[in-house]
């Protein structure tokens, strides 16, 4: 690798910098999130925006014609004018030919929308000695030629009118199959185009589940055709909200890129916003024996909601969002409004329920259960952790969401799995607890599978998600405060886990992808002191 990377540097220099030097010095041409398996040589092969071009072999679909199109834009962004403007591209006696062709072969027939543990594995062979000269993306799947021309795009070193890219042969795969990241659209409302600027920006990390936490307390921005007084009422005006064919177009979008779409519709605290929409939702609050005039969580004792949800998450898993999951939430139920209705004390006495709230949260979150598992997809679920820690009877296959806890969430992991439930970690990757200088080195530090627990145990962890709440983090500031932090998580849960090591290893290639990022057109912030190309 030492080798390879002292060839390019005699390739690309340092652009006439001079005067004080940058804090990081960027590599040059490396992969960001780091392959499995790489193998470069010491020579190069060229390529001309002008003749280059991909050719399919085997399987073809809507989604690798719509991928090949997009990444001719990504890699040559300004196709036609370099030439006119920019110095001859210079050959080296590392040269080996010029590469005008890269060859697609999918092996399988297209899948029509990603899942979960999908086959994202992939090999790409530039000049290699079985097939000199010639280069190829192969992937038995659909999903791993997506990655596999994210890769390729990023081995492209500009060179004057053309680019250079090493001999080199990767066989690559993630080492974990969720690999998230989490919005929030309530606190604030985030357009379209920067939710698809997002995902994006998730292809080229190569995460594959969006977590799209669309309402909470603050605004009910999803449009639902079966109870439209929700977000009417519930929306901050009716413009910040998502009608049926933005989800579609959101749904979409991410499809075409291998991202899945993973809607969170959190109950039964966090729903103030639905109660405007659905009049006997919501549990009516009393001071003494008197009704306060405010709302607590959803009324469990209330047996029309159950029909409400029924109908409200048909509609979401039947004519919305076509993934196999969905997030019900669950987090941070406060009691002390049901403690104070008279009516929700008596059903608990007669009904022998005793103890402290959370055995009622229990009698809600089962009849949610049971409400999911008989909806018409079958589809299955996330909670947050603490439907696992107030002891809810959950399905075999229940997917328990890690959030809290920090550096202990070691232990929550090792109970959830000890228990046989498979699980994601979020807890050390909460993107929007900011510090000032580099932050980024305690999500390089975590790992999902850092906990004192069995093989089989670990088995059952997925992977995790980063989640950027939305309390202080809105259009004009949501791409730049995730990213490249986000970057950070992804090359956690891809990459084998004794190449996450050494944020010192990390740092030059964490800097390169920045500058990538931003060349790419996109305003990610800086980590430290230092300089891109694209910075004018």
């Amino acid at each position: 690798m030492k080798a390879a990377l002292a060839v390019v540097a005699v390739w690309v220099g340092v652009s006439g910098v001079m005067g004080s030097i940058p804090q990081v010095k960027p590599t040059v041409g490396q992969v960001w999130p780091s392959p499995q398996m790489q193998q470069p040589n010491n020579t190069y092969m060229i390529v001309r925006p002008e003749t280059f071009k991909f050719t399919t072999t085997g399987h073809d679909c809507d989604i690798l014609r719509n991928a090949t199109q997009r990444y001719m834009k990504i890699m040559f962004p300004d196709k036609g004018s370099r030439r006119s403007s920019i110095q001859p591209w210079s050959k080296t006696k590392a040269f080996t030919g010029y590469l005008d062709e890269v060859t697609i072969n999918l092996m399988a027939p297209c899948e029509e929308k990603p899942y979960n543990d999908m086959d994202e594995h992939y090999q790409i062979k530039i000049d290699s000695p079985d097939a000199q000269g010639i280069g190829t993306i192969m992937a038995q799947s659909i999903w791993g030629i997506l990655r596999g021309l994210e890769t390729f795009s990023q081995m492209l070193i500009p060179d004057g009118s053309a680019f250079m890219v090493n001999t080199t042969q990767i066989m690559d795969f993630p080492r974990f199959g969720h690999r998230g990241l989490m919005l929030d659209t309530s606190r604030h409302y985030l357009p379209v185009a920067v939710l698809k600027e997002n995902l994006d920006l998730m292809a080229m990390n190569k995460f594959n589940v969006f977590h799209w936490h669309v309402v909470d307390d603050q605004s009910f921005p999803y449009v639902s055709t079966a109870f439209p007084n929700l977000s009417k009422l519930g929306a901050y005006t009716e413009r910040h909200i998502y009608t049926p064919a933005d989800v579609a177009e959101i749904v979409e979008y991410a499809r075409l890129r291998g991202i899945r779409v993973l809607p969170e519709f959190d109950t039964p605290g966090h729903t103030q916003s639905w109660g405007p929409g659905q009049p006997g939702l919501l549990t009516p609050c009393y001071t003494g024996s008197v009704p306060s005039g405010t709302f607590g969580p959803i009324n469990p004792i209330n047996e029309d909601n159950y029909k409400f949800l029924k109908d409200f998450f048909t509609e979401v898993t039947t004519q919305r969002f076509t993934d196999h999951y969905v997030h019900l939430g669950g987090d941070e139920v406060s009691f002390n409004c049901w403690q104070s209705n008279p009516n929700i004390t008596a059903y608990m006495a007669e009904h022998n329920i005793t103890g402290d709230y959370s055995k009622l949260e229990q009698v809600y979150i089962t009849k949610l259960l049971d409400v999911i598992a008989h909806l018409p997809n079958k589809n299955g679920y996330l909670v947050w952790q603490e439907v696992f820690d107030n002891g809810v009877e959950i399905a075999s296959d229940t997917i328990v969401h890690v959030w809290k806890g920090g550096s202990t969430a070691g232990e929550e992991m090792n109970k959830v799995t000890k228990a046989g439930y498979q699980t994601i970690l979020s807890s050390c990757w909460y993107l929007n607890y900011i510090n000032y200088g580099v932050d980024w080195h305690a999500y390089y530090d975590c790992d999902p599978t850092n906990f004192n627990g069995t093989d089989a145990q670990k088995q059952l962890v997925l992977g995790g998600e980063a989640c950027m709440w939305g309390e202080f983090v809105d259009r004009t500031n949501l791409i730049a405060r995730t990213w490249p932090r986000a970057s950070v998580v992804a090359e956690k849960l891809w990459s084998a886990i004794d190449q996450t090591q050494s944020t010192d290893a990390a740092t030059p290639r964490l800097e390169e992808h920045r500058c990538r990022l931003l060349g790419r057109g996109y305003g990610v912030e800086p980590l430290w002191p230092s300089f891109c190309e694209a910075d004018i």
